[in-house]
């Protein structure tokens, strides 16, 4: 049985890491095959063709459900249902429409739709809008949150923007209800923390700021603050503790069987407090596992505890296969299996905060290879802030909280228990906080596969019961982590990467052993992409800080991102085209025309016009050269900035151009692009942008002057290797089954 669940998995696991999905026809073959090696001895393979066939087969069907091609960037009138509870931030209603109706054909069944100074949205309403769709598409970067893959995994077929609509019928049923309880919630007064307080309840994380977030994910405390496996499972337990201590003390009916009505009333109460939550795919996750754990408990407790939890990952793999593209599936039952592995067979019984403060610290180094393979940050104050948060939280806070909503209909006592809750949050943020300042989020070099296996070696030895020989070995494998092999430029060449920023611009330029970051992208109220994309590529590519932040000019989509990049990197010096308008925090000096230097056998000149009249025309160009290549970031200068250029002293021919201001027709000249003389043209801008990026009469003077493009929007993240005299490297071209090319 064992062996062929194993198979099972393997198969359904295997759709993670698939270039792209076989052909249709091939399906129905691999269930013959299966079917014909179920009699022999080769039935593992039977089931492992079994899994690959039904995950592809899912896959595909959501693949399929997406927005068409010819439809992409179109607008539709569409009707539908909002589910979920509608995100309001900065003026922008974020919410989801299903059960879809349109004149047009082709429209998925699911989409997620931005209304830019939208009216309010409840649960369960019903809207008719006007809304140009997008297919699914995401930044592409070095390890970075990969959008397409989470949207795939909700398989919602289309994004876009709400033009204008109309409501058609009002909010009803359950969802309504739920959405009239969170904004209850969210009226209550909780000492500021009733966004929380919103999370924990109805898993409605809206109400907690970017701020709240970094000091979560600084100090690992993340899965405390939404409704997670562990807050389920708490519940849970909780319930089962109740009756099973009713039955010790004697006051539970006899003529009922304690275990069963235990094993009952937990499952009931984790289903509840899913459906509280809107049942998301953790929580459905959260709530199986429960279930097998007390039909276990109940009747297969003989089987020991690996084959349920093997049962358990099969299950949740069969209903949702997409779901192994989610990093939440890898580390909650990556920490089940930990946990198991550190208290079963262990002699002697611990007592209550050892064994806390021991499952925090193996968890912290079990986990920290999937944490690594995933590439999400590394919390070093985890372990400690876990110690109490964990607790506090599941103990206390959470009980108070549902407790509190339980009663709001008598509000005294309702809200007298959430003012409570909510006193407890501002003392663990606080807490948290202090951690976050001491010990921020550590984000790690991505490690090549030879130097990854060797850690989560060495983590496995470490965990390892004491007394075991080599235990200690284990230390030595971890040094890797220390001292990460980066795959630096030799002297005389540099290696560039434009960051896939969206509607915006930054692009790192490396040498040997000097680092330089022109422009940082841009903000979107509680969207940094600084924070959010820039600095986690800069630090997966093994950067540690930067010797020089350029910002061409002071424009949002340029610098919007540089505070957080340099919170993160400190940069020794910060130059810019418009210092003056810059945070005073950045202390930015002015960019001097003409200033040049040498890092590692490769050269920089800067250039100014003096006769700026604006922000854009005041942008800092950039001349790079290593090895007789060369590559000319402009900034958003315009045609008279390009004709002042092109009368300077600088030598402006270049074999690289970043098209100055992404392509606009008010710049890009003719006579400036026979000047440069470059062979390939870079542009870094969002598809489907509002401004038209880049313009036609700019790509057909590309065209006619032989220039390759090479657009962000198109091929994501762009490398090049300035001294080879290579072609770019798109990160977009590393193929995914659910990453479109």
């Amino acid at each position: 049985m064992r062996t062929a669940m194993l198979a099972l998995a393997a198969g359904l696991l295997l759709l993670r890491f698939l270039p792209q999905l076989p052909p249709m026809w091939s399906l129905p073959v691999m269930l013959v095959v299966g079917l014909a090696m179920l009699p022999t001895r080769c039935r593992m393979l039977a089931f492992f063709f079994f899994g690959l066939a039904w995950a592809c087969l899912s896959a595909q069907w959501a693949l399929d459900d997406r927005l068409p091609k010819e439809l992409d960037g179109r607008t539709f009138w569409l009707e539908g249902r909002v589910v979920g509870l509608p995100d309001t931030r900065d003026g922008v209603v974020r919410f989801e429409l299903v059960d879809i109706s349109s004149r047009h054909a082709g429209l998925p069944s699911r989409v997620r739709l931005a209304w830019y100074g939208g009216p309010p949205l409840e649960a369960g309403e019903r809207w008719r809008v006007a809304a140009k769709l997008k297919r699914p598409r995401g930044l592409v970067n070095p390890h970075s949150f990969d959008y397409e893959a989470w949207l795939l995994v909700g398989r919602i077929g289309a994004n876009g923007t709400v033009k204008a609509g109309e409501r058609v019928a009002a909010a009803a049923g359950l969802q309504a209800w739920r959405d009239q309880l969170r904004q209850r919630l969210l009226a209550v007064d909780a000492q500021g923390r009733a966004g929380a307080i919103a999370a924990l309840v109805v898993g409605d994380a809206s109400g907690l700021t970017s701020a709240d977030w970094r000091i979560l994910q600084d100090t690992g405390t993340i899965h405390l603050m939404v409704i997670s496996g562990q807050h389920v499972s708490m519940l849970a337990g909780l319930l089962y503790g109740l009756v099973l201590l009713l039955a010790r003390w004697g006051l539970w009916p006899a003529r009922l069987p304690w275990l069963p009505c235990a094993c009952a009333l937990a499952l009931l109460g984790a289903l509840g407090y899913g459906w509280l939550a809107g049942f998301e795919v953790p929580v459905q996750r959260a709530c199986l596992m429960v279930a097998l754990v007390l039909l276990w408990r109940l009747r297969f407790r003989h089987l020991g505890v690996w084959l349920p939890l093997l049962a358990a990952f099969d299950t949740v793999l069969l209903i949702e296969p997409l779901v192994s593209l989610q990093s939440g599936f890898w580390l909650s039952f990556a920490a089940v299996a930990l946990l198991v592995l550190i208290f079963r067979g262990r002699l002697g019984i611990w007592n209550g905060w050892y064994a806390l403060g021991r499952a925090q610290w193996c968890m912290a180094l079990g986990l920290l290879p999937a944490l690594l393979a995933l590439g999400l940050p590394v919390s070093i104050s985890g372990p400690l802030g876990n110690l109490f948060a964990v607790p506090l939280v599941g103990a206390l806070i959470v009980p108070l909280s549902l407790l509190g909503t339980a009663l709001l209909w008598l509000p005294a006592i309702g809200e007298w228990l959430l003012w409570i809750a909510g006193s407890l949050l501002v003392a663990l943020f606080a807490l948290l906080e202090v951690l976050a300042a001491w010990q921020p989020a550590w984000f790690a070099t991505d490690l090549p596969l030879w130097c990854w296996l060797l850690v989560t070696l060495g983590m496995l030895l470490l965990l390892l019961p004491a007394g075991i020989p080599f235990r200690a070995f284990g230390l030595i494998l971890l040094t890797p982590l220390l001292f990460p092999p980066v795959d630096k430029p030799p002297v005389g060449q540099a290696e560039i990467w434009v960051l896939d920023v969206g509607q915006g611009l930054a692009v790192l330029v490396r040498t040997r052993e000097h680092a330089l970051l022109y422009d940082a992208g841009p903000r979107y109220g509680d969207f940094d992409v600084g924070e959010r994309v820039v600095y986690p590529s800069m630090r997966a590519l093994g950067l540690r800080d930067l010797n020089l932040l350029l910002l061409s000019h002071a424009d949002n989509d340029h610098a919007g991102g540089a505070e957080a990049v340099q919170r993160y990197m400190l940069a020794p010096r910060v130059i810019s085209g418009e210092p003056q308008r810059l945070p005073a925090s950045l202390q930015a000096e002015s960019c001097r025309s003409g200033e040049h230097w040498e890092w590692d056998g490769v050269r920089f000149t800067l250039w100014q016009w003096s006769g700026a009249r604006n922000g854009n025309q005041a942008s800092c160009v950039l001349l790079v050269e290593a090895n007789g290549e060369r590559l000319l970031l402009t900034g958003d200068i315009d045609k008279p900035t390009e004709w002042a250029l092109q009368a300077s002293n600088l030598e402006i021919s270049a074999h690289w151009l970043l098209l100055p201001h992404h392509g606009s027709r008010s710049s890009s000249s003719a006579s400036f692009i026979e000047a440069v003389g470059a062979r390939d043209a870079l542009v870094s801008r969002s598809l489907h942008n509002a401004f038209g990026h880049p313009h036609p009469d700019v790509l057909r003077r590309l065209q006619d002057s032989g220039i390759s493009l090479h657009d962000t929007a198109e091929r994501g993240a762009i490398r090049i290797r300035l001294g080879r005299f290579e072609p770019a490297l798109g990160l977009r071209s590393e193929r995914r089954f659910w990453r479109e090319k």
